[in-house]
């Protein structure tokens, strides 16, 4: 017989024995008396029923712990009175065998009532099977600790060669959380865990795990140099201790064309790796450095991270939505043509070419942005749930946009740097082509000298937004201009114009 199956048997008997031994100490309680004090759900979820017998009134209490809260048992009744009462105990299928523990209490005297649901079993598997378990198993995985993102609940990941997994939660060997130094897990050190399967976002992840058993690994990084290096290049040094037979480097097949390995030394149990990074001529660029050694027979691992700089890509919306997910850095330009988070700067933002999602802008509540600014951000190519967006987004530039009607537009003195966004019905459309045309608000009418699809447009990009938008007469529009005076010498007349218009937005008639 498989011994990991023989021991949870071993453990239902036990507890057998042990009910049966609480049930001929019942007899001795006068207070309160329990028809049994040992109680099996089936797996697939259901009820069992004892009895209680009390002098007095009585409680019932759930013995809850760390690791389980005891949430899929409920108990028909949380209190009685003296006499015989009928106690029933549920609970839903359950994709393991789990137990708990009920305590009944009165006149100072506590009796322990012991639930099993089915038998607990733990599966031991890859990190691709956990990962494409169900929830709510549990699981036991050995990998190797490839990054810690968190030192005090304990998030990292464990890997192995099927896969990544992600531990969101550790608990110490007490099995207290938030103590995840006590336990000295290192990069490169080999890891079984033990926990259950949940999603969060769409990932799979393993949250408040116990580890069972760290093997140390033979080497480790113990500090890197010019871990960001410069876009013209230069060297990259890591420091590592070792205690296995040599060290060699894994590069990333990538990675090769710019980065190599320049010497290897070694003295006693440090080493010393050096690599050369060749200048960057394009985006942000990063890699994975993996560090093996053997001790004769297992092989072990630690792996760095370096990263260089490289120039900043200026795209339009539609160049960066066909761009990669990756680490280089993209200039955008455009209009913010809303705001789905004030606190974090979660915006939309649109020019001629499109609109993306902003996801975040850095110290966004001390700008004073708002719908219509013109912005320009610094960030990369990220995705979620097959979404493009920017990410880790940087303000560089803000160009403000002011709100007025078009009595205070024509008021204003002429300006080629001064914003405004006005909104008026179309009264007449001089040009389909560009967009020429008179809009009226409020009794006072001002003619549009353009009205393109959105910052950034020439050429033929600023043509026949009236004609893809259906936009007519007697429309609403809302467009983006700078306020100039026109004079034709010729007819000695001068016209107050907003022009080179940013369409924002129209609502047809």
């Amino acid at each position: 017989m498989n011994l990991k199956y023989l021991f949870p048997l071993f453990i239902v008997m036990l507890t057998l024995m042990v009910s049966c031994d609480d049930d001929e100490s019942i007899t001795l309680l006068d207070e309160i008396r329990v028809s049994s004090s040992y109680v099996s759900i089936p797996e697939a979820g259901g009820s069992a029923t004892i009895t209680v017998t009390a002098k007095e009134n009585w409680t019932a209490e759930k013995v809850m712990t760390e690791k389980d809260s005891v949430k899929w048992l409920t108990i028909s009744s949380a209190t009685g009175s003296a006499g015989e009462t009928e106690l029933k105990f549920t609970a839903p299928s359950a994709i393991d065998g789990r137990t708990a523990e009920v305590l009944l209490k009165s006149a100072g005297q506590t009796q322990r009532i012991n639930i099993i649901q089915g038998l607990a079993q733990i599966s031991e598997v890859s990190v691709a099977d956990a990962n494409a378990g169900p929830d709510g198993k549990t699981f036991r995985v050995t990998g190797v600790c490839t990054s810690i993102a968190n030192t005090v609940y304990g998030n990292w990941y464990l890997a192995d060669e099927t896969g990544t997994l992600y531990i969101y939660g550790t608990l110490d060997a007490k099995g207290g959380k938030q103590n995840f130094l006590s336990l000295g897990i290192e990069v490169g050190d080999e890891v079984t865990i033990e926990g259950p399967k949940s999603t969060y976002n769409s990932s799979p992840q393993f949250v408040d795990v116990t580890v069972i058993q760290i093997t140390k690994s033979l080497i480790k990084v113990d500090s890197v140099e010019n871990e960001v290096l410069p876009i013209e290049g230069g060297e990259f040094t890591a420091f590592l201790t070792c205690k296995g037979q040599g060290v060699s480097v894994d590069i990333p097949e990538d990675a090769k064309s710019w980065l190599s390995i320049s010497s290897i030394e070694s003295a006693g149990t440090n080493a010393v790796v050096k690599f050369k990074a060749a200048a960057n001529t394009g985006g942000d660029r990063g890699t994975t450095l993996i560090f093996r050694t053997t001790d004769g027979s297992k092989e072990y691992t630690t792996e760095t991270t370096l990263t260089q700089k490289g120039a900043i890509v200026a795209a339009t919306v539609a160049e960066f939505l066909a761009a990669e997910v990756g680490d280089t850095q993209y200039r955008l330009t455009g209009v913010i043509t809303s705001i789905a988070d004030d606190r974090y700067g979660n915006l939309y933002l649109r020019d001629f070419s499109g609109q993306t999602y902003v996801y975040g802008i850095q110290d966004f509540t001390t700008k004073g942005l708002k719908a219509g600014d013109i912005i320009t951000v610094v960030g990369k190519r990220g995705d979620y749930k097959g979404t493009p967006q920017v990410i880790g987004a940087v303000l560089e530039e803000v160009v403000p946009v002011t709100a007025a009607t078009i009595t205070e537009v024509l008021a204003k003195p002429d300006s080629n740097t001064d914003y405004f966004m006005i909104t008026g019905e179309i009264t007449l459309i001089d040009n389909w082509i560009y967009g020429n045309l008179y809009l009226k608000e409020g009794g006072r009418e001002i003619f549009v000298y353009g009205c393109y699809p959105g910052y950034g447009a020439t050429g033929d990009f600023r043509k026949n937004l009236i004609a893809d938008k259906g936009i007519k007469v007697g429309d609403k529009l809302t467009v983006i201009g700078t306020k100039i005076t026109y004079t034709n010498s010729t007819a000695g007349i001068s016209t107050i114009q907003l022009t080179n218009g940013i369409y924002f937005s129209h609502e047809s008639k």
